[in-house]
């Protein structure tokens, strides 16, 4: 890492005197994992499906079975990654901090990394529900390869309905999860939020920010690339997330690593 920089001591001042701390992460956090965005690409025959017409209510009721079949693939590819050294970065730096983390993700590398979520805003693939009646769906689901040749699968049923069990996902043109909404905005009422790895383009979550920043926050975001959240942002550390994050931690132990660069 580069050596600090009146900046970067700034930073890790600014963080080790805040009282509350926001993190907000989004697709990039995961990509480091092997976890594709829906921006990105994977060599997959899955991934020659569109998730933009996927990932909608209409796609559910012309053919739910392509749609579980695809989302059991995204499952599988979950399942078998790990968090990386930025989840675990996150999971550390609450031992030591109050922190409220929201994420746009859907899947639970967070949870793995041994961090609470206060809030996922897009919800969790592996939060199952009833499309019909909303029921939770606890019963586990069989196997399936991340690898395995392209396929339909038939939905679970629901045992209070009978009704097709969907994802806990917010699919396209869907409401976000009114707790987990909630929960994110009161989080914007912090001292400091971490913007991490999201482009800052998918609303509402994309408006966090700059909330944050109209509340008073430090707003620093971590992302190798520029981003709307650059515009606002008060700092901002150019690197990936799995790099950037276990140094800014060390840091903050004066007897551990160099300050991430900025």
């Amino acid at each position: 890492m580069a050596a600090p920089t009146e900046t970067a001591e700034n930073l890790l001042a600014r963080i080790a005197d805040a009282g509350r701390i926001t993190v907000l992460t989004g697709a990039g956090m995961s990509a480091e994992s092997g976890i594709p965005t829906f921006r990105g690409t994977h060599d997959s025959l899955w991934s020659r499906l569109d998730p933009m017409t996927l990932a909608t209510e209409d796609a559910w009721r012309a053919d739910a079975a392509l749609v579980w079949g695809w989302y059991r693939w995204r499952m599988a590819l979950v399942s078998q990654a790990q968090p990386n050294a930025g989840h675990r970065a996150l999971a550390q730096l609450a031992r030591t901090h109050r922190i409220a983390l929201i994420t746009q993700n859907v899947d639970d590398l967070h949870e793995r990394a041994g961090s609470q979520v206060l809030a996922h805003v897009h919800g969790s693939l592996f939060a199952l529900r009833c499309f019909d009646c909303g029921q939770p769906h606890a019963e586990s689901l069989p196997p399936v390869s991340a690898d395995a040749v392209p396929q339909r699968l038939a939905p679970p049923r629901c045992q209070a309905c009978g009704g097709l069990v969907r994802p806990g996902v917010v699919w396209f043109g869907e409401a976000l999860p009114q707790a987990a909404w909630q929960h994110a905005q009161a989080a914007t009422r912090c001292e400091l939020m971490l913007v991490v790895g999201t482009s800052g383009l998918v609303q509402p979550a994309a408006s966090l920010p700059m909330r944050a920043r109209q509340q008073g926050a430090c707003v620093v975001e971590i992302n190798p690339a520029r981003t709307v959240v650059s515009e606002i942002a008060h700092q901002r550390i150019a690197e990936r997330a799995a790099c950037a994050l276990p140094a800014l931690v060390a840091a903050l132990d004066p007897q551990r690593g160099s300050s991430p660069a900025i």
